[in-house]
């Protein structure tokens, strides 16, 4: 009896150390449920404050102080541009260079940079023991000339009276045609010394100005021992400059004739915005890596000098675009952002607003080109203020 009672003692005390067991476990169970509820309220609450990190409201009176209005896309012609450096020159008819023809000493000159010249006029006074002996040979073969011709006009009257034989008025007739060519040569040579033709042997010869403009350089002194390749005098007209632009090997492609280029001189205390057409592209690249374009001036203003340093944009192309102010658009986390009006919108009343990201393409007096994205185009968009919003917002998010 002892032994029967023994046992069910044994079989009541492990029948309550199983239930103690299953009572513990369920009040764990039970918590481990409510914490995995309670973090997936947790993250559901996070991802709909990121969500709402995009969009603000404003009242009437904030959208006052932040000076907000409204505008909406609207097509303009806008210019892809390449901005450049460059200078004003002259092109090649426009700048010559002088020379004293066949060299000499200079005797005499007054003339400095920038003086203005007249074509024809006096630049410098050469001396050379050569213009005497130019112009001897000139005179002794006029004196010859003269014999020669007398000499045809006689064998020529000879032959026609059938005195002499033709071949005596044949030689005469090329002695002097021949002697013709001679003087005609040598008059030639001293013209373009500066030498009188005939007349009173001088030993000094003039360096004449070949066109009018402005000495860009002077290389003539008193006394200067000069040869005739020798560049004296440098003058130029600034009637017609030329922007002459350097433009990286790497733009050039997007270069072409007749493209617009718009400069402003670097000497301009005003910034004044001038254009030009390009009209010559270069077709060989320097050791730095960069081509010459030139272009025509839209206006010529001789005030301009020549050399001056410009800044250019070269518009490379042109198209009607969507496009927005610079200012309703905003630059966060590297990428561009508008903000969209949502719902009433007015100065009056409370407005909700979006910030939707956008596309921007090329950029031309203040206004950018935007692609938003489908369903938004028609929207009104913030043009100004935007930035106020875009700190208003953020500042909202770092409290939260």
């Amino acid at each position: 009896m002892t032994k029967y009672a023994l046992l069910a003692l044994l079989g009541l005390t492990l029948a309550g150390c199983g239930q103690e067991k299953t009572d513990t476990a369920a009040p764990e169970a039970a918590g481990a449920t409510t914490e995995t509820a309670a973090g997936g309220d947790k993250a559901a609450g996070d991802e709909a404050a990121e969500e709402n990190a995009t969009e603000t409201t404003l009242s009437a009176a904030e959208q006052r102080a932040a000076g907000i209005q409204l505008g909406r896309v609207e097509d303009r012609v806008l210019s892809g541009t390449l901005k450049v450096n460059g200078t004003l020159d002259a092109p090649p008819e426009n700048a010559v260079a002088v020379s004293a023809l066949l060299g000499g000493i200079v005797e005499r000159t007054s003339l400095l940079q920038g003086s203005r010249v007249q074509a024809g006029q006096v630049l410098a006074t050469v001396r050379n023991p050569e213009f005497v002996q130019l112009q001897q040979d000139y005179l002794e073969t006029s004196s010859q000339l003269e014999f020669a011709r007398a000499e045809y006009e006689r064998q020529q009257e000879l032959y026609r009276q059938e005195v002499a034989p033709q071949k005596n008025f044949q030689r005469a007739r090329a002695e002097y045609r021949a002697m013709q060519t001679q003087v005609a040569a040598q008059a030639a040579r001293l013209r373009l010394a500066g030498l009188p033709v005939g007349g009173k042997i001088i030993t000094t010869a003039p360096v004449r100005a070949p066109r009018g403009g402005f000495l860009k350089t002077v290389n003539a002194s008193a006394g200067q021992s000069v040869t005739s390749t020798d560049v004296l005098f440098e003058i130029v007209d600034p009637a017609h400059l030329d922007v002459v632009l350097t433009v990286f090997e790497k733009d050039v492609p997007q270069v072409r004739v007749g493209q617009t280029v718009r400069y402003t001189l670097a000497n301009d205390s005003v910034g004044a915005e001038h254009r030009a057409k390009v009209y010559v592209i270069g077709r060989a690249v320097s050791e730095d890596r960069t081509v010459r374009v030139y272009a025509h001036l839209s206006r010529e203003d001789a005030s301009r000098l020549p050399g001056t340093y410009v800044r250019a944009t070269i518009e490379t192309n042109s198209a009607t675009l969507p496009s927005l102010p610079d200012k309703a658009l905003v630059q966060f986390g590297g990428k561009s952002y508008v903000f969209v009006a949502e719902g009433p919108a007015g100065k009056n009343q409370e407005t909700h607003y979006r910030m939707v990201p956008v596309t921007a393409g090329v950029s031309e007096n203040g206004y950018t080109e935007v692609r938003l994205p489908q369903g938004t185009a028609a929207a009104q968009v913030v043009v100004e203020g935007a930035y106020s919003l875009l700190a208003k917002l953020k500042n909202a998010e770092e409290e939260e």
